[in-house]
């Protein structure tokens, strides 16, 4: 399966009889899958099947989706309201009658609401219905459209994180061929913090010293976190491989490698290890900003 990812942006233009639609989606981030349906009145009806078309075929990302209609020789008739309007003047009249007021001008007449009446044209109901199913056919073809973008952004973003995870590796090939990793190193450092601690005690006993070395010796190895890594490294590879809806899964494996680095880090007391890893950290958090668009 391909990889997808959470953004994307189609069109597509229809007709049916006197009418003319336009949709656009667009696909954004999200951690579920939401769609959000703009629709002109009377093409209500629609929603259910965009969203169940959408929910068929996207599962992450919110899509905002717009449906433009326009009808030809369909122009509004204006009628003047001859109940209001009577009412209205008659009102006028007997406030003249109680105060110096001039006449009421024709315009103000024409601005109080339910004088004027605009009257929409009757549709006809065969042709509103024919202009419903186009305009849901070219919904469907606007989120195919869609589909096919975020597949292409998919398979950018694959390329992509592929490469990070290449130079997560050499980075731990890296740490594990450090020279501070070597025992004859981390028996020299060892060496180095037993003497220190000696020199702050006159009355260190032994059996404190045994377990002050196992902590120490226990800190500097970092051979676990270079195993998980690997492991992480192998999935991330496999998932990437597979395709499919996989952004949360990936999302949760930054997380451990972040993790993992993490530690390497705080056991490191080698500068060039502790170097490695922080260039590693870097690039997990470049993998993870990655993740972040994927479906």
């Amino acid at each position: 399966m391909a990889l997808s990812s959470m953004t994307g942006f189609a069109r597509s233009h229809g007709a049916s009889g006197p009418y003319t639609f336009e949709w656009e989606l667009k696909s954004v981030n999200a951690k579920g899958f939401d769609l959000r349906v703009r629709l002109p009145q009377g093409f209500d009806e629609l929603e259910a099947h965009a969203k169940k078309r959408a929910g068929e075929l996207l599962s992450r990302g919110t899509v905002y989706a717009n449906l433009t209609v326009k009808r030809a020789n369909a122009a509004a008739t204006v009628r003047v309201n001859e109940d209001v309007l009577n009412a209205v003047l008659k009102a006028a009249a007997v406030i003249a009658g109680k105060v110096d007021a001039v006449a009421p001008s024709v315009d103000g007449l024409l601005a109080i609401k339910g004088v004027i009446e605009v009257a929409e044209p009757e549709g006809d109901e065969e042709e509103d219905t024919a202009a419903r199913v186009a305009a849901a056919e070219a919904f469907d073809k606007a989120l195919a459209e869609l589909v096919e973008m975020r597949k292409r952004e998919g398979t950018s973003l694959g390329q992509i994180l592929t490469h990070r995870v290449d130079e997560v590796e050499q980075l731990a090939k890296k740490a594990e061929g450090s020279p501070g990793r070597k025992p004859e190193a981390i028996k020299a450092r060892l060496a180095e913090q037993i003497a220190s601690l000696l020199d702050t005690s006159d009355r260190f006993d032994s059996d404190r010293l045994m377990q002050e070395a196992i902590l120490i010796a226990t800190r500097a190895d970092i051979r676990e976190e270079l195993d998980r890594i690997a492991s992480h490294i192998a999935q991330a590879r496999e998932l990437i491989g597979k395709g499919g809806p996989i952004g949360r899964k990936l999302d949760f494996l930054a997380q451990e490698f972040h993790r993992e680095v993490n530690t390497c880090c705080s056991k490191s007391n080698d500068i060039e290890l502790t170097n490695t890893g922080l260039a590693m950290k870097n690039v997990v958090e470049q993998f993870r900003e990655q993740v972040q668009n994927l479906e």
